[in-house]
Protein backbone atom coordinates (compact mmCIF):
# COMPACT_ATOMS: atom_id res chain seq x y z
CA UNK A 1 0.00 0.00 0.00
CA UNK A 2 1.17 3.67 -1.06
CA UNK A 3 2.73 4.94 2.41
CA UNK A 4 1.84 8.48 3.85
CA UNK A 5 4.48 11.09 3.54
CA UNK A 6 6.59 11.33 6.69
CA UNK A 7 6.09 13.38 9.49
CA UNK A 8 2.01 13.43 9.13
CA UNK A 9 0.38 13.38 12.90
CA UNK A 10 -1.62 10.37 13.79
CA UNK A 11 -5.03 11.86 12.45
CA UNK A 12 -3.56 13.05 9.41
CA UNK A 13 -2.05 9.49 8.19
CA UNK A 14 -5.23 7.79 9.43
CA UNK A 15 -7.03 10.65 6.61
CA UNK A 16 -4.49 9.67 4.15
CA UNK A 17 -5.09 5.53 4.87
CA UNK A 18 -9.12 6.32 4.65
CA UNK A 19 -8.86 8.75 1.31
CA UNK A 20 -6.68 5.43 -0.41
CA UNK A 21 -8.77 2.25 0.89
CA UNK A 22 -12.09 4.65 -0.75
CA UNK A 23 -10.25 5.71 -3.75
CA UNK A 24 -9.51 1.73 -4.45
CA UNK A 25 -13.20 1.18 -4.10
CA UNK A 26 -15.12 4.07 -5.98
CA UNK A 27 -12.54 3.90 -8.55
CA UNK A 28 -13.13 0.25 -8.88
CA UNK A 29 -16.53 0.65 -8.68
CA UNK A 30 -16.85 3.60 -10.88
CA UNK A 31 -13.64 4.00 -12.84
CA UNK A 32 -10.64 6.50 -12.53
CA UNK A 33 -13.50 9.35 -12.90
CA UNK A 34 -15.26 8.78 -9.77
CA UNK A 35 -16.24 11.78 -7.79
CA UNK A 36 -13.77 13.34 -6.14
CA UNK A 37 -16.36 14.37 -3.74
CA UNK A 38 -17.70 11.12 -3.06
CA UNK A 39 -14.42 9.81 -2.06
CA UNK A 40 -14.00 12.73 0.58
CA UNK A 41 -17.47 11.83 2.30
CA UNK A 42 -16.97 8.27 2.07
CA UNK A 43 -13.80 8.76 4.20
CA UNK A 44 -15.04 10.62 6.70
CA UNK A 45 -13.46 14.16 5.25
CA UNK A 46 -13.86 16.77 3.59
CA UNK A 47 -12.92 17.63 0.08
CA UNK A 48 -10.19 19.92 1.01
CA UNK A 49 -8.58 17.33 3.18
CA UNK A 50 -8.31 15.13 -0.11
CA UNK A 51 -6.22 18.16 -1.90
CA UNK A 52 -3.93 18.23 0.89
CA UNK A 53 -2.85 15.02 0.94
CA UNK A 54 -3.71 14.59 -3.23
CA UNK A 55 -3.29 17.85 -5.06
CA UNK A 56 -5.08 16.76 -8.32
CA UNK A 57 -6.98 13.05 -9.59
CA UNK A 58 -3.45 11.96 -10.92
CA UNK A 59 -2.05 11.95 -7.62
CA UNK A 60 -4.62 10.09 -6.07
CA UNK A 61 -4.52 7.58 -8.88
CA UNK A 62 -0.89 7.40 -8.66
CA UNK A 63 -1.00 6.38 -4.92
CA UNK A 64 -3.92 4.08 -5.61
CA UNK A 65 -2.47 2.29 -8.32
CA UNK A 66 1.25 2.41 -6.61
CA UNK A 67 0.74 -1.26 -5.12
CA UNK A 68 -0.36 -2.83 -8.50
CA UNK A 69 3.01 -1.21 -10.18
CA UNK A 70 5.31 -2.43 -7.28
CA UNK A 71 3.59 -5.87 -8.14
CA UNK A 72 4.57 -5.71 -11.75
CA UNK A 73 7.52 -4.56 -11.25
CA UNK A 74 8.76 -7.58 -8.33
CA UNK A 75 7.43 -9.84 -11.44
CA UNK A 76 9.53 -8.64 -14.54
CA UNK A 77 12.10 -8.54 -11.97
CA UNK A 78 10.90 -12.54 -11.46
CA UNK A 79 10.45 -12.63 -15.54
CA UNK A 80 14.10 -11.41 -16.25
CA UNK A 81 15.52 -14.97 -14.95
CA UNK A 82 13.29 -16.68 -17.33
CA UNK A 83 14.97 -19.22 -19.56
CA UNK A 84 12.67 -18.04 -22.57
CA UNK A 85 12.75 -14.30 -22.42
CA UNK A 86 9.28 -14.05 -25.55
CA UNK A 87 7.60 -16.27 -22.94
CA UNK A 88 8.28 -13.82 -20.37
CA UNK A 89 7.67 -11.08 -22.18
CA UNK A 90 4.41 -11.85 -23.23
CA UNK A 91 3.52 -13.08 -19.71
CA UNK A 92 3.98 -9.81 -17.86
CA UNK A 93 2.39 -8.23 -21.11
CA UNK A 94 -0.88 -10.48 -20.23
CA UNK A 95 -0.69 -9.40 -16.54
CA UNK A 96 -0.36 -5.54 -17.82
CA UNK A 97 -3.70 -6.08 -19.09
CA UNK A 98 -5.30 -7.40 -16.16
CA UNK A 99 -4.24 -4.97 -13.97
CA UNK A 100 -5.29 -2.07 -16.20
CA UNK A 101 -8.62 -4.03 -16.21
CA UNK A 102 -9.21 -3.66 -12.77
CA UNK A 103 -10.53 0.23 -12.86
CA UNK A 104 -12.50 1.49 -15.78
CA UNK A 105 -10.75 4.41 -16.97
CA UNK A 106 -6.91 3.26 -15.90
CA UNK A 107 -5.85 2.16 -19.36
CA UNK A 108 -7.13 5.77 -20.90
CA UNK A 109 -5.40 7.91 -18.54
CA UNK A 110 -2.37 5.90 -18.78
CA UNK A 111 -2.50 6.34 -22.27
CA UNK A 112 -2.65 9.94 -22.02
CA UNK A 113 0.65 10.38 -19.56
CA UNK A 114 2.89 7.59 -21.20
CA UNK A 115 5.45 10.15 -22.39
CA UNK A 116 4.07 12.58 -19.90
CA UNK A 117 7.30 12.85 -17.27
CA UNK A 118 5.68 16.03 -15.21
CA UNK A 119 2.43 13.88 -14.48
CA UNK A 120 2.04 12.51 -11.30
CA UNK A 121 1.07 8.97 -12.51
CA UNK A 122 4.94 9.11 -14.11
CA UNK A 123 5.95 7.83 -10.44
CA UNK A 124 4.40 4.62 -11.46
CA UNK A 125 4.48 4.64 -15.69
CA UNK A 126 8.41 5.52 -15.58
CA UNK A 127 9.54 2.43 -13.39
CA UNK A 128 7.01 0.37 -15.84
CA UNK A 129 8.49 1.55 -18.53
CA UNK A 130 11.97 0.62 -17.55
CA UNK A 131 10.82 -3.02 -16.62
CA UNK A 132 8.92 -4.08 -19.33
CA UNK A 133 11.89 -2.43 -21.80
CA UNK A 134 14.43 -5.07 -19.43
CA UNK A 135 11.72 -7.57 -20.44
CA UNK A 136 11.85 -6.79 -24.26
CA UNK A 137 15.21 -6.35 -24.78
CA UNK A 138 15.61 -9.57 -23.58
CA UNK A 139 13.54 -11.23 -25.83
CA UNK A 140 14.99 -8.78 -28.74
CA UNK A 141 18.70 -10.36 -27.96
CA UNK A 142 17.26 -13.77 -27.60
CA UNK A 143 16.23 -13.01 -31.75
CA UNK A 144 12.14 -13.60 -30.49
CA UNK A 145 11.11 -9.98 -30.75
CA UNK A 146 11.91 -7.37 -33.96
CA UNK A 147 14.65 -5.12 -33.07
CA UNK A 148 12.60 -2.14 -33.93
CA UNK A 149 9.66 -2.36 -31.35
CA UNK A 150 10.00 0.19 -28.63
CA UNK A 151 8.52 -0.46 -25.03
CA UNK A 152 6.49 2.64 -25.39
CA UNK A 153 5.01 1.52 -28.23
CA UNK A 154 4.38 -2.16 -26.55
CA UNK A 155 2.82 -0.35 -23.65
CA UNK A 156 0.60 2.02 -25.60
CA UNK A 157 -0.70 -1.38 -27.82
CA UNK A 158 -1.31 -3.25 -24.27
CA UNK A 159 -3.25 -0.42 -22.29
CA UNK A 160 -5.62 -0.02 -25.68
CA UNK A 161 -5.99 -3.64 -25.91
CA UNK A 162 -7.17 -3.41 -22.00
CA UNK A 163 -9.12 -0.41 -23.14
CA UNK A 164 -11.09 -2.55 -25.85
CA UNK A 165 -11.45 -5.61 -23.46
CA UNK A 166 -13.33 -2.81 -20.94
CA UNK A 167 -15.55 -1.27 -23.83
CA UNK A 168 -16.31 -5.44 -24.67
CA UNK A 169 -17.53 -6.97 -20.82
CA UNK A 170 -19.47 -9.91 -22.67
CA UNK A 171 -16.05 -11.11 -24.54
CA UNK A 172 -13.86 -12.03 -21.80
CA UNK A 173 -11.57 -13.70 -24.19
CA UNK A 174 -11.49 -10.33 -26.05
CA UNK A 175 -8.07 -9.00 -24.63
CA UNK A 176 -6.11 -12.37 -25.16
CA UNK A 177 -7.17 -12.50 -28.32
CA UNK A 178 -6.06 -8.66 -29.32
CA UNK A 179 -2.73 -9.67 -27.69
CA UNK A 180 -2.05 -12.93 -29.21
CA UNK A 181 -2.32 -10.92 -32.66
CA UNK A 182 -0.40 -7.74 -31.80
CA UNK A 183 2.44 -10.38 -30.52
CA UNK A 184 2.49 -11.93 -34.05
CA UNK A 185 3.12 -8.96 -34.81
CA UNK A 186 6.52 -8.50 -33.04
CA UNK A 187 8.10 -11.29 -34.19
CA UNK A 188 11.02 -11.05 -36.59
Amino acid sequence: MAKPPAGLRADARRNYERLLAEARVCFAAHGTDASLEDVARRAGVGIGTLYRHFPNRQALMSAVFEDAASELLARSRELLLARQPCVALVTWLREMVTHASEYRGLSWTLMAVAYDDSSALARCSAPIREAGGALLFRAQEAGDVREDVEIGDLLQLTHAIALAAEGNPGDPELADRLLTLTLRGLKP
